[in-house]
């Protein structure tokens, strides 16, 4: 479990898959939540997978959660996948709204400052997958990666633009219409490749464009969650979804894909809200799946 307060100077934890690097962006250190507060089941089902503990739930059976960015650097290409929650920005729950961290700062630290992002990823839509795509400055929404393109999936785009909620209407105008009237952004197929290296593959269920990021170089495999898998734990629980998940039984068959062909490649999976240690593999146990630190 991470402890730094979110003023200090977080681990930039990197991974390398051939050639390619992949270096963690950490918004918000990792936190413990009731699993009620997320998904339909109960701390008792947690404690049941022991596996989980110390790594991805506590003695209570809490789940630890983070939340994270990542950034790719392959083919000359600097690529920021899922740019967390932003500052700012007029959300609902304490934790997400009117933040003020210095994700910024330590993306900078980390070696790549704003301008130095060539393109942008969101896995789909949400709040906390797109927050610093802008930043407030002078009382307008500006693209903070202003060389960068923004590739959203169509389909994830038309499906944000017609939600009511008051997170998805404010995300889609303060992070997502920005990016459009800066002509930034390109709307791209779920499947769309970036180079050789790395590629959108459709994971539709939390939301209808949902894609994960696909990465493959030198014989070796890894994959960006985003929410298709929020917790290890559904490892071994695949058909158990968030309540923010829009189809769950969409989902659930989604995550089993995803489990079964994570276990036969032996691919790194790097979860957008896995704790320490973020990376991990799948192995099968019994009819499900457990996730393990390489």
């Amino acid at each position: 479990m991470l402890t730094q307060a979110e003023n200090s100077v977080p681990e930039f934890k990197q991974w390398k898959i051939g050639a390619v690097t992949v270096t963690r962006i950490i918004e918000i250190a990792t936190f413990a939540l009731p699993p009620e507060e997320w998904f339909p089941i109960d701390a008792e089902l947690i404690k049941k997978h022991a596996w989980l503990r110390p790594d991805f739930a506590d003695e209570d059976g809490r789940l630890l959660l983070t939340v994270q960015a990542f950034v790719i650097e392959s083919a000359g290409l600097k690529i920021m996948v899922d740019p967390c929650v932003g500052n700012d920005k007029s959300r609902q729950g304490d934790m997400w709204k009117y933040r003020s961290g210095p994700f910024l700062e330590h993306l900078a630290l980390a070696g790549f400052p704003c301008d130095s992002i060539d393109v942008v990823l969101c896995t789909h839509l949400h709040f906390d997958h797109v927050g610093w795509n802008t930043r407030l400055v002078d009382g307008e929404w500006i693209p903070t990666f202003r060389n960068a393109r923004y590739l959203f999936a169509r389909t994830e785009y038309e499906n944000a633009k017609s939600q009511q909620s008051f997170n998805a209407k404010a995300t889609f105008a303060d992070s997502i219409k920005p990016i459009l009237d800066a002509g930034l952004a390109e709307l791209v197929e779920t499947d769309h490749r970036l180079n050789d290296e790395v590629w959108l593959e459709p994971t539709p269920g939390h939301t209808p464009g949902h894609c994960t990021i696909n990465i493959s170089s030198g014989g070796e495999k890894a994959v960006m969650t985003g929410d298709m898998i929020h917790s290890p734990f559904q490892a071994s629980e695949p058909d158990v979804s968030t309540h923010f998940c829009g189809d769950k039984a969409q989902a659930n068959l989604t995550r089993r894909a995803f489990l079964t062909k994570a276990c036969a490649e032996q691919a790194l999976v790097l979860g957008t809200h896995f704790p320490e240690p973020t990376g991990v593999r799948i192995c099968q146990h019994e009819a499900a799946w457990r996730a393990y630190k390489p």
